[in-house]
């Protein structure tokens, strides 16, 4: 193929080739050169443009196939249009010979048609360059035209497109010939001429004025009749045409001169419309004809036109435009009502009829209004639907009032306006339901009255009408619930008013069971009480049935229907009334069949009919129970649904005999009675009736085999019958395309028209179908056979062999007893059932049985396999496939192969050709590749036989179908026909024409299914890979051009493919303009083949082919024209327009997932081309298009400044780039900024950072950052929370608690101290108000108080005005919640009222618990004794607002905390597992009702944990002291509810003591806490861990509770249990803190109790002994601690496991050695060091909980603890400081060496031994090789002094300890590094002034002559930095303190040497002013202690200075220069020198 790429063909290689790879080949170069040219220079295509236009005419000639001819022609008219175009007129002459050629043998048509193809694209390109010769070009053409063929044909219209294309308006002349021609082929008996004429003649009319002026009726008329026998394809391309013409017709401009004035006619819209109708009404017929038929009563409007003239309207409307439309509705309205009108006198209608053509205006207005028109302007419009409404509505009111003579006349009135009303109705329901909640002020709008009009028509004598008003209100209560229960009082409060009008008793009963069908689609429900009310009311029609015979029908259908709407709110509701409805079951039927005898004989006509309505009834009610309530389907209620059964089954067969002796009557509710009966049966086990298994069998067989109507009911089962995937060969028709749901009805032969409501009642309130539109029930007659197949499908399976065998014969003799179409009726039928029960068996891996019933079987099949309905052997392929799995045998299976082979070769016939190639691929489908690999290339082969047979397209269909299957199934098998098969594809592909699409799309299959099986090996680069790959891709190009939309689509998906296994061998760039070009296409198969490919595309590539897209829109030639603008917006904004306008819900969901990957891939990089486009969106809302931002200078009084916005709207619609949004799509653009804000979060803090941001920016402006946009963000969410739509409102809101969460703590850089949120106070209060206001949805509340506490904890506002607003709106809640919810109004579900009452009590918790942690960060900062410089005022200041928030919550504690109680309450109730079921409070809790208690649930799991949190706080606030006047209340047997919480207690049974209420509250908190914490389920929030171990926390701040505790051992044991379990089973650093706070807090709790013991028990045996005192404390007398229910033990346990967490080498078992190991010390991260060091908290204070047995019991574990971490975690810090473990280690070092276990006596002698021990393990430490180097040694010495002064004097005492002690300093003192000479001295200097002398003067001795000689040393060097000078001032303070400490005799001799010392430190003068800082530093220092010690010791000092006089005058000088600076500098000096030695963070010592 590389060789194809040249400039000019490569002949040699050419030549080379056979006959099928030089079409390849040809084409390949082709191709490369229609993409080379555009790019070559004009120089280098003159030069060698003869060569090539030669080498192109030359390939011309050569009989190209249709995809070669094409680009020969584009080629030849690049290269002229860019090259020279001398030689275009023998080009043009070459082709016009080639025409008018005499040869008409097939071998030279290519050529012709190519040359066709030509002179079409030469033209177009080239226009009017090429001066007059079209003339002469055309009329050979249309010449050459007369005796074409139907391909001739076909490229002759298109030719004459692309002439008249390119010569626009200088083709006059031509114009009327080329028109002459077009007409008779817009009738073609081709399908595909009638396209290409269509799309001829659409180009023609834009420059043919005549066809919309003069010739336009005859235009239109020609339309209708090329609509006759049509297909889809037909119906599109003319209805575009018919359109157009119209529109052209309508909006024509009048110019020119005066003669073109006046023989152009404009028409107004209406009078379109009226030609419109006239083919609506009349088809193509003649007028004269037509009114002849019609006086004789034959004329029926052929369906095919009256769908083409469908989309016609569509089309005419759709390109107007939603402008027009918008000025024009009333007119379009009242149009096509008329045309549904039954008064039109020009038909007679059937009913039939009448759906068919409702089902066409539903779907004019569908298409038109749904698609074309924004929010607002269908709010205009369903305004004036609803004044049609009204209107009709009179006309009906006039009739039924008139009692007169004429009331004849006002029936028919009634009549013809049924349909107009259904229509209506339906729209509007349409409409209001996907306008959600935004259609309130249509709903709202007095003058308007929707709901009364719709009301109103509910009792119109038609019962189509009232369904259809019934519906209606369905969907007014699904987009608006606030409505759903006023209706449903409404509707059931006239039922009981007008119990005795037929019409109103059926139509409320209609419009109740919709709008409990509509239930399900409101997440808010309604009342329970409804459900009550409604069986009530159908209880009572049931009952009073038999009292009136005159509506005992309607009375008893209504009862039976509202049961059965019932039962479709779920368990819940139905538990309660399944009792009453069992026993009405039950009294429905007879109790024995002797019952039903005698019943036989009594009734008669009228009554059986009511019988059979109420059986019928009875029997729908129950299924609808069982598929919608399966949790109740216990074993003891289907025991208890079974008895009636029997009898209802006996009836079923006495039903033949009934109708038969009452006639006709009866028929219908027969009908019914068995369908609702077989689709029971089918729901019931079959085991439950198996005595009735032959019955029910026999009657089934008579409704396959004898149907009572001659109606085919193709579509009733139609998918149910074949494979989805078949359904491509039975025609376009079945695929989904928009026109599918008016295209159905055209399938349906016979006069069907698809299903209607009137057809079954009861599917109102079932779940809508797809899409929401009205559901379409088929006829009884039909339907029945749809239930009866499925069941015959259950019970078959289920009957013995024998009674199998004989089912099948009967069925077989009753299809050959049949003829003609009743055959293939009944074939269908019985083919369909047996179907269903092959699917059966395989499903339960059943066995059909003998030999005899397989051959039965296979008989019925094979006669079905040859019929001449294609359906039927689609259905019979798929059954013999279904048969051989089930049989399952390989024998059997090769015989049905053998069948099909023989059959093949044998038949020439396309029937069974067709057939049996189709069985072969489902049997290869089903079996998955037969077993043996001859059978496989048996069937390969002659399956490319037949899809080489060109004398029939419709064999090579089905074949290539069948071996796409076959491809499909075989998987690997297939790689060795990959090869053949791929050149076959692509052989067909080049030469099959482009009129057989079919053909295409079967091909497309192929290709797509060998594709996948090739697979990821397409990457290999071989060269048979890339032959293959090379192949594929070619492939794929062909179908690209393919003018066929589903070609397209298959190209578009095979390429998807390719990308997925090769990505680099498809070329992005050209397909993303592939895909950009269809994006917008009018198909909707390729519209999801685009999206399909564009959402796998994004997920790897977003960037580049978002770059791709734009790119392609801005270098755009003049065939790119996306009917979306990318250019501006981008390919995300047209993806988000095409969202907007798009109706199909896949398609949608598609959409917003592609979008949703480039935002995730390029949100970040894109941010502020994102951010707009979603703004545009949210701005573009139907109310305001701009919101000006807040001036938050205004401070208005109260809430004024919030909402008085300054609103700007744009008029100028055209420049917005989204014009009036659907709701739907303004939510997505919310959900994308909430998902924008949370990419940013991942990518970096300069997002939430302003100062950083713009620091960024100034650096590379292009960098964009989240920040910068924040005054966009709070608009948007500003405009989403205060828009119409609830769902916006939501998103608002969140999007708004967003930004609050992620912003409020940015500072503002320009004004130092406050936040960047604090300018958009008025904007949150703004948005956040109206979610307060009454009539506000409670989920709404519940989200905007989730924000206000936000906003309030946030602490963005200070001010205490400012925050008392949104406070305000919290105080509003909560007084609204305590009214009670009896004064509620209740519209929704008790369980939303729970959902609000616990949002706004969680709300106010957060505020609570943010007001009180303020107030104690803030008195923690106020507590130390610091001097902070600051004035009074500021002072106050920052305290202010705290306090101000604590005071605001402060003023409804009171009420909150019972509040917060109650639900605390409730909620453990509702958490008790369902065996304590009973013992709940039966009228519910205080919040919730026991009927909604699963609705509640979620809600309190929700909001709990704060709850309890805030709820503790509470309690330790008040010290658990409270002796509250009503403390009665919080009485925990009967809860609180808000309704009884304001009374007082004296009515309550007796009052509680205080000490009682606490104890209840106390354990109320614990035991949710524990409860949660022992099993918090894998999803439970980290936010309700922490809540809850807060709670714990905080609960144990308070004595009374820690007293609990402590006095009860195994609470506490199990306490730490679980919250050990909580630490090892969760990672996050925060809840493993706050656990060990908690147990911190019961170590104390623990400690107090043992003190509390110790002191009594001291108390009360003072006088005695103390050595009889009882051990207090763990380990009493043995030492022994037990696990599991030792406190100490699980304490230890609980530290043992985060220790060794973060330092897995202190586990002995890891390190494989018993003691302390020698590794090298490490830092821990900060969350590490802080749990460490929280841990050895905990475990310095274990011994004090012991006895002193217990002591010695822990005291080893404790001290290797410590110590290991010291180890461990000793790193030098460059600084000196201590790292935080190491800190913590020795604080914890001293809490339990200064233990009174140390001391006490039984412990003493053992406590000693061990803590000698652990001081050797220190001493150690030093010898361990390297270590030295890498331990910090100051922190050694410091636990080394801890050990030497904390314990007892015989530990450290003992010689050899005192002597290595006291070499470990020697060695510290001669350390190189000053901090630990420092650190050494500093340590020294304590153990010195130690007051026992036995242990601080060995040290003395030992060290202090060591310090004086350092001392000494430094004399001569000098300090260079601060740090030795800090070594030589600690040196100094030491000698003094020793010199202080010596005995008279030796000071003397002391202070002799020290003031040497001191005084060579001076400096005189001179050296004073030119020392360093540390020179100076030392040298007053040293002055200073000169002048303290010289007069305490003045004799020594007087006799120093004798003895020498340099020392003296060294002094002297010294004092003198510095007299003055001291003065000045001595004070501030002393007092800050202390502050420069590193001081410890604690003192240890």
């Amino acid at each position: 193929m590389e060789l194809a790429h040249s400039f000019l063909l490569n002949k040699e290689a050419y030549n080379q080739l056979g006959e099928f790879q030089k079409a390849e080949f040809v084409f390949e170069w082709l191709r490369f050169l229609e993409k080379l040219l555009p790019a070559t220079s004009r120089a280098d295509i003159k030069e060698k443009q003869s060569k090539l236009v030669e080498q192109l005419i030359s390939l011309l000639t050569s009989s190209p196939g249709p995809p070669a001819r094409q680009l020969i022609a584009k080629n030849l008219a690049i290269i002229y249009s860019t090259g020279d175009t001398f030689s275009v007129h023998q080009t043009i002459d070459k082709c016009n010979e080639l025409i008018r050629s005499k040869d008409d043998s097939p071998s030279y048509l290519p050529t012709k048609l190519a040359a066709v193809v030509c002179l079409g694209y030469l033209y177009k390109k080239l226009g009017r360059i090429l001066g007059n010769s079209f003339v002469d070009t055309v009329g050979n053409i249309l010449k050459a035209m007369k005796n074409a063929e139907s391909q001739g044909r076909y490229e002759i219209m298109l030719s004459l497109q692309n002439i008249l294309k390119g010569l626009g308006v200088a083709a006059i002349p031509c114009h009327r010939d080329i028109y002459k021609a077009a007409r008779s082929c817009l009738t073609d008996r081709s399908m595909a001429v009638r396209c290409a004429a269509a799309k001829c003649l659409l180009e023609l009319q834009s420059e043919a004025s005549f066809m919309w002026s003069t010739d336009l009726d005859s235009v239109v008329t020609l339309c209708f009749k090329s609509f006759e026998g049509s297909n889809y394809g037909v119906r599109i391309a003319v209805s575009k045409l018919l359109g157009s013409v119209l529109v052209s017709a309508v909006t024509s401009k009048q110019g020119g001169t005066a003669s073109a004035r006046q023989n152009v006619r404009k028409i107004s819209f209406e009078e379109a419309l009226e030609l419109l109708g006239t083919g609506f009404l009349r088809g193509s017929t003649g007028f004269l004809r037509a009114s002849g038929d019609i006086l004789k009563g034959t004329s029926s409007v052929s369906r095919d036109v009256r769908v083409g003239v469908t989309q016609a309207y569509v089309v005419f409307i759709s390109t107007l435009g939603g402008q027009w439309l918008e000025r024009n509705f009333s007119a379009l309205l009242s149009h096509v009502l008329d045309l549904v009108s039954q008064s039109h006198p020009k038909a007679i209608q059937t009913q039939m009829d009448a759906i068919c053509r409702r089902r066409c205006i539903s779907f004019i207005l569908r298409a038109t209004v749904g698609g074309l028109l924004g929010g607002k302007a269908q709010i205009a419009t369903a305004k004036e639907i609803c004044q049609a409404i009204w209107k009709l509505k009179k006309v009906v009111d006039a009739a039924m009032s008139d009692s007169n003579v004429e009331t004849r006349v006002g029936t028919t009135d009634v009549v013809a306006s049924q349909h107009m009303l259904i229509c209506s109705l339906e729209e509007l329901g349409n409409l209001i339901q996907n306008l959600g909640t935004t259609a309130a002020p249509v709903l709202q709008d007095s003058s308007a009255g929707v709901l009364d009009a719709v009301v109103s028509i509910i009792i119109h004598p038609s019962i189509s009408v009232q369904l259809a008003a019934a519906w209606c209100l369905r969907c007014i209560a699904v987009a608006l619930p606030c409505f759903l229960s006023p209706l449903l009082d409404r509707c059931i409060e006239r039922l009981t008013a007008l119990k005795s009008s037929p019409e109103a008793v059926t139509g409320y009963s209609f419009a109740v069971a919709a709008l409990l069908g509509a239930v399900r689609m409101c997440p808010l429900g309604i009342p329970h009480c409804k459900g009550k009310a409604v069986m009530t009311v159908a209880e009572d029609l049931l009952r009073s049935a038999s009292q009136n015979s005159r509506i005992s029908i309607q009375r008893m259908q209504s009862g039976w229907l509202l049961i059965a709407a019932l039962m479709t709110l779920g368990p819940a509701v139905v538990q309660h009334h399944l009792p009453r409805m069992l026993l009405l079951w039950k009294c429905a039927f007879p109790l024995s069949p002797k019952d039903l005898e005698t019943e036989k004989s009594r009734g008669d006509s009228f009554t059986w009919q009511v019988t059979l309505e109420s059986r019928a009834g009875a029997l729908c009610a129950i299924k609808s129970f069982i598929v919608h309530c399966g949790g109740l389907l216990t074993d003891e209620v289907i025991q208890r649904l079974l008895p009636p059964v029997p009898c209802a089954v006996a009836l079923l067969t006495q039903l033949p005999s009934l109708t038969k002796t009452y006639g006709n009557p009866l028929k219908t509710s027969a009908v019914m009675y068995r369908k609702r009966l077989y689709e029971l049966l089918t729901l019931l086990p079959p085991k439950s009736y198996e005595g009735s298994f032959s019955a029910v069998l026999k009657e089934l067989v008579l409704d396959l085999t004898q149907p009572d109507n001659q109606m085919s009911p193709s579509a009733a089962y139609l998918p149910s019958l074949c494979h989805q995937d078949e359904l491509n060969l039975l025609g376009p028709l079945l695929q989904e395309t928009e026109h599918r749901f008016i295209e159905e009805q055209l399938f349906l032969v016979n006069s069907i028209a698809g299903g209607s409501l009137e057809y079954d009642p009861y599917s109102v309130y079932e779940r809508a179908a797809e899409g929401g539109s009205v559901p379409k029930p088929l006829p009884p007659t039909l339907s029945i056979i749809g239930a009866a197949t499925r069941l015959f499908g259950v019970v078959f399976s289920h009957v013995a062999e024998s009674q199998r065998l004989q089912v099948l014969e009967q069925l077989l003799t009753s299809i050959k007893q049949t003829k003609g179409s009743r055959q293939q009726i009944v074939q269908q039928n019985v083919l369909s059932a047996f179907s269903n029960v092959l699917k059966h068996l395989a499903s339960c891996k059943g066995n059909l049985g003998s030999e005899e019933i397989r051959s039965c079987a296979l008989t019925l099949v094979m006669s079905a396999l040859e019929s001449s309905n294609p359906l039927l052997r689609c259905s019979a392929a798929e059954s013999l496939a279904r048969l051989a799995q089930v049989a399952a045998d390989s024998t059997f299976t090769a015989g049905l192969v053998q069948i099909s082979f023989d059959k093949l070769k044998s038949a020439r016939d396309v029937i069974s050709r067709t057939g049996h190639s189709l069985a072969l691929g489902s049997l290869y489908r089903y079996l998955g590749g037969i077993g043996s690999t001859q059978h496989l290339n048996a069937c390969v082969g002659i399956l490319y036989t037949l899809s080489q047979d060109s004398t029939s397209p419709e064999v090579q269909t089905w074949a290539l179908h069948s071996l796409s299957l076959v491809i499909d199934s075989a998987g690997p098998l297939y790689h060795v026909h990959v090869e053949p098969t791929l050149s076959l594809v692509l052989m067909l592909l080049l030469t099959v024409p482009p009129a057989y699409a079919e053909v295409h799309q079967s091909l497309g299959r192929c290709l797509n299914a060998l594709i996948a099986t090739l697979g990821p090996e397409l990457q290999g680069s071989s060269t048979t890979v890339s032959a293959l790959r090379a192949s594929c891709l070619l492939g794929c190009a062909v179908m690209q051009d393919n003018p066929d939309c589903h070609v397209q689509a298959q190209a578009i998906s095979c390429l998807q493919q390719l990308h997925m296994f090769a990505p680099r061998h498809v070329n992005l760039s050209s397909l993303v303009r592939c895909l950009c070009v269809n994006l917008s296409s009018s198909y909707l198969l390729l519209r999801r083949a685009v999206l399909a490919c564009l959402h796998q595309l994004v997920q790897r590539e977003a960037a580049e082919v978002s770059e791709h897209a734009v790119a392609l829109a801005k270098d755009s030639r003049e065939d790119f024209s996306p009917g979306i603008n990318i250019r501006e917006v981008g390919l995300e904004g047209a993806l988000l327009s095409l969202l907007d306008k798009e109706l199909d819900p896949k398609l949608c969901q598609d959409i917003r997932e592609t979008l949703s990957h480039m935002l995730i891939s390029m949100g970040v990089e894109k941010l502020s081309f994102w951010l707009k486009l979603c703004k545009d969106v949210l701005a573009a809302s139907a109310d305001f298009i701009t919101v000006v931002s807040v001036d938050t200078t205004q401070e208005e009084e109260g809430a004024q400044g919030d909402d008085e916005f300054a609103l700007a709207l744009e008029n100028n619609e055209k420049l917005h780039p989204f014009p009036h949004p659907r709701w739907s799509t303004r939510v997505f653009a919310a959900e994308c900024v909430c998902k924008i804000i949370g990419q940013c979060e991942n990518a970096g803090n300069a997002h939430f950072d302003i100062a950083l941001a713009q620091e960024m920016k100034q650096r590379d402006s292009r960098d964009d950052f989240l920040v910068l946009h924040l005054a966009d963000l709070i608009r948007m969410a500003f405009m989403a929370a205060t828009d119409h739509s609830d769902q916006l409102r939501l998103s608002g809101l969140q999007m708004l608690l967003i930004l609050v969460r992620k912003f409020a703590a940015v500072p503002e850089p320009e004004f130092p101290g406050h936040v960047i949120l604090e300018q958009y106070q008025a904007n949150v209060g703004a948005a956040l108000r109206p979610a307060f206001t009454s009539e506000t949805p409670p989920d709404v509340t519940a989200k905007a108080c989730q924000v206000c506490s936000a906003w309030i904890a946030s602490g963005v506002v200070s001010d205490p005005s400012d925050l008392q607003r949104v406070h305000q709106l919290l105080v509003t809640s909560l007084t609204k919640i305590q009214v009670g919810q009896e004064a509620q109004s209740q519209l929704y579900n008790e369980g939303t009222s729970v959902m609000e009452i616990l949002a706004v009590l969680k709300a106010w918790a957060e505020v609570y618990i943010v007001a009180v942690q303020r107030q104690k960060k803030q008195s923690d900062v106020n507590r130390p004794p610091l001097v902070i410089n600051m004035t009074e005022e500021s002072c106050r200041d920052q305290i202010s607002p705290v306090d101000e928030l604590l005071e605001l919550v402060q003023a409804d504690l009171g009420n909150l905390s019972k509040l917060w109680l109650a639900a605390l309450q409730d909620y453990t109730l509702l958490t008790l597992p369902s065996e304590f079921a009973s013992q709940l409070p039966a009228e519910g809790g205080a919040f919730y009702t026991a009927e909604t208690i699963e609705n509640s649930r979620p809600h309190y799991q929700n909001s709990w944990a704060l709850i309890l949190h805030a709820t503790a706080l509470w309690l330790t606030s008040t010290g658990f002291l409270v002796g509250d006047s009503d403390e009665g209340l919080t009485n925990l047997s009967r809860p609180v509810t808000p309704t009884t919480m304001c009374q007082d207690s004296t009515s309550r049974a007796a009052v509680k003591s205080p000490e009682d209420v606490n104890t209840d509250r106390f354990h109320l908190v614990l035991g949710i806490s524990v409860e949660f914490l022992c099993s918090p389920r894998s999803d439970a929030g980290m936010e309700n861990i922490t809540s809850c171990l807060h709670a714990l926390r905080v609960l144990l701040d308070v004595p009374w509770p820690r007293s609990k505790i402590g006095g009860d051992q195994e609470l506490s044991v199990e306490l730490l249990n679980v919250l050990h379990r909580l630490i090892v089973t969760r990672e996050s650093p925060d809840i493993q803190l706050a656990a060990l706070e908690v147990v911190r807090q019961i170590l104390l709790a623990a400690q107090e109790h043992v003190k509390e013991k110790r002191r009594s028990a001291e108390v009360d045996d003072g006088a005695e002994e103390k050595e009889t005192l009882p051990e207090f404390g763990e380990g009493k007398d043995t030492g022994g601690l037990i696990p599991g229910k030792s406190l100490v033990f699980a304490t230890l346990e609980m530290c043992v496991c985060i220790l060794v967490r973060q330092l897995p080498q202190l586990n002995p078992k890891i390190t494989g050695s018993p003691g302390i190991t020698s590794g090298k010390p490490q830092l821990l991260s900060e969350n590490g060091s802080r749990l460490v060091s929280v841990a050895l908290g905990i475990l310095s204070d274990v011994p004090a909980v012991c006895s002193p047995e217990g002591s010695i019991a822990v005291l080893p574990t404790i001290l290797y603890l410590i110590i290991g971490v010291l180890r461990e975690t000793a790193v030098k810090l460059p600084t000196g400081q201590l790292p935080l473990t190491v800190a913590s280690s020795l604080q914890a070092l001293k809490g339990v060496l200064s233990s009174p276990m140390a001391r006490a006596e039984k412990s003493r002698t053992a406590w000693n031994e061990m803590l000698r021990s652990a001081l050797v393990t220190i001493l150690n430490f030093w010898d361990q090789d390297g270590a030295h180097q890498e331990l910090d040694e100051g922190s050694l010495l410091t636990a080394v002094t801890i050990f030497i002064l904390s314990t007892s004097p015989e530990v450290a005492t003992m010689e050899c300890l005192q002597k290595c002690c006291i070499e470990k300093f020697q060695s510290a003192m001669e350390s190189k590094d000053p901090v630990v000479q420092l650190k050494c001295y500093q340590l020294l200097l304590t153990i010195f002034q130690y007051p026992n002398r036995t242990i601080s003067y060995p040290y003395i001795h030992s060290l202090a002559s060591s310090i004086v000689c350092k001392l000494q040393e430094t004399e001569k060097v000098k300090p260079e930095n601060s740090a030795e000078l800090q070594v030589i001032q600690e040196g100094i303070k030491v000698v003094a303190a020793v010199i202080a400490l010596a005995e008279e005799e030796h000071r003397t001799q002391l202070v002799a040497c020290f003031l040497p010392i001191l005084i060579s430190f001076l400096l005189d003068e001179n050296a004073l002013a030119s020392a360093t800082s540390s020179a100076r530093s030392l040298h007053e220092f040293a002055l200073q202690y000169l002048m303290q010690i010289g007069p305490q010791y003045s004799l020594v000092f007087k006799k120093l200075m004798a003895s020498s006089p340099p020392m003296k005058a060294r002094l002297e000088s010294a004092v003198k220069g510095n007299q003055e600076s001291i003065k000045d500098k001595a004070a501030p000096r002393h007092s800050k020198n202390p502050g420069k030695s590193i001081q410890l963070k604690t003192n240890f010592l």
